[in-house]
């Protein structure tokens, strides 16, 4: 099964993620979910982008926190609602919310 998530509260850990099996793994950062692609704790990036290569912002949530598309980390792929429609129905079988 290939299952994006859609992560929008920054306090979620790797733990919720660990619990989900799936063969391919795709996290949409929205609302606060995208302080995990723009922030660093103690100089670490969240843990979140070490689970999967398929890491996605979505582009309107961080510009309304007064962040920029260049302080994404650069594992992160920056992209717009219509990227995301795209993802749902052509990258994933299955979504969930977190």
């Amino acid at each position: 099964m290939k299952l994006g998530v859609f992560v929008s509260d920054i306090n979620l850990t790797v733990d919720t993620l660990d619990r989900l099996k799936a063969d391919k793994l795709g996290l949409i950062l929205v609302q606060n979910g995208v302080y995990h692609a723009t922030s660093k704790v103690n100089g670490k990036s969240s843990s979140l982008l070490d689970k999967t290569p398929n890491l996605y912002v979505l582009s309107e949530d961080v510009t309304i926190r007064g962040l920029k598309d260049t302080d994404v980390d650069s594992r992160v792929k920056v992209v717009n609602y219509s990227d995301v429609v795209d993802l749902m129905f052509n990258d994933y079988d299955q979504i969930a919310w977190l």
